[in-house]
């Protein structure tokens, strides 16, 4: 069942975006053997491309980088969308589906301005605006200082460069992509555990668009789309918002899934941490790692997961 041609690719306009739906449109033409006229990427300006200097949980939580390109994919402006998946929020509107998941990339957050966290200057300033990372940076190390830091990757070390805070974190994924691989020092998954779904590019279009659908799972990586939908549920469970400092990684291990996850406060003081193995596909022991984790927090903590 191919889609009548040509396509409507909605993406965001950061560079990353569009490095992204490139990535994507190439690999649905080489899949499908499309010319270059099959697919039309079509930038949408999100209200999160357009607020910036303030955190994401006092204007609108995630949904800011995705109801503009829901709207244009009811509205049939578009006919798929490409997100970066750690950025979808967690319940999705049923008329939407997630139809591919592209393989995963490097899941590990990238220290620009040190080498390690260790090696901070005492009382470094490190510019971020992610809960996680500024929860897990303050466990790590008290005596940081964090500088609210928004807006796209060049953005981020633009402001660094002129010193408003000593050090950054950004993904490792999204430099690689944009053929930045030399920038900052990754820092290992077992210092810092990665958000759930980083790393992760994701494809959505109408539920009700069978010929789309069948189209974009051509290019579906399984392991990717099982873990990613994984990370999910646990959000999902937690009643984890953009607001709660949440890190979760699952991993594909023979015919099942291995998961870490933790949950912190958000200044780091308290933390849970835990893990578990699932069958591929079955969500519950996911569910139940999600309660072991509210059940050992202290109140404090718990109160930042219960939706």
């Amino acid at each position: 069942m191919t889609p009548p041609l040509p396509l409507k690719l909605g993406t965001r306009g950061s560079p990353l975006a569009l490095t992204q739906a490139n990535m994507v449109r190439r690999a649905l033409m080489a899949a499908h053997g499309w010319g270059e006229e099959a697919i039309e990427i079509v930038p949408v300006r999100t209200t999160g491309d357009r607020v910036q200097d303030r955190p994401l949980a006092e204007v609108g939580g995630k949904a800011l980088w995705t109801k503009e390109l829901d709207a244009a994919l009811g509205e049939g402006r578009i006919d798929f969308a490409v997100h970066s998946m750690k950025d979808v929020e967690t319940i999705r509107p049923p008329s939407i589906a997630i139809a591919a998941m592209m393989e995963r990339a490097d899941v590990r957050d990238r220290l620009i301005g040190a080498a390690s966290v260790a090696e901070l200057a005492v009382n470094a300033r490190v510019g971020t605006s992610s809960p996680r990372r500024a929860a897990q940076l303050l466990r790590l190390r008290p005596d940081l200082e964090i500088v609210m830091f928004r807006g796209n990757v060049d953005t981020r070390l633009s402001r660094l460069a002129v010193g408003e805070a000593d050090a950054t974190l950004l993904a490792a994924a999204g430099l690689d992509r944009l053929g930045r691989p030399e920038i900052g020092h990754a820092v290992p998954a077992d210092v810092m555990l990665p958000a759930p779904a980083q790393g992760a590019v994701g494809i959505e279009c109408l539920a009700v668009r069978a010929d789309i659908r069948a189209a974009l799972m051509a290019i579906d990586h399984e392991d990717t789309h099982l873990c990613v939908l994984a990370e999910r549920a646990l959000l999902a469970e937690l009643g984890a918002d953009c607001r709660s400092p949440v890190a979760a990684l699952a991993t594909r291990r023979g015919d099942g899934l291995h998961m870490r996850a933790e949950i912190l406060s958000m200044d780091g003081r308290y933390h849970a941490a835990a893990e578990a193995e699932a069958p591929l596909e079955d969500h519950a022991p996911i569910r139940a790692l999600a309660q072991t984790l509210l059940a050992d927090a202290p109140p404090a903590l718990r109160g930042l997961f219960t939706g």
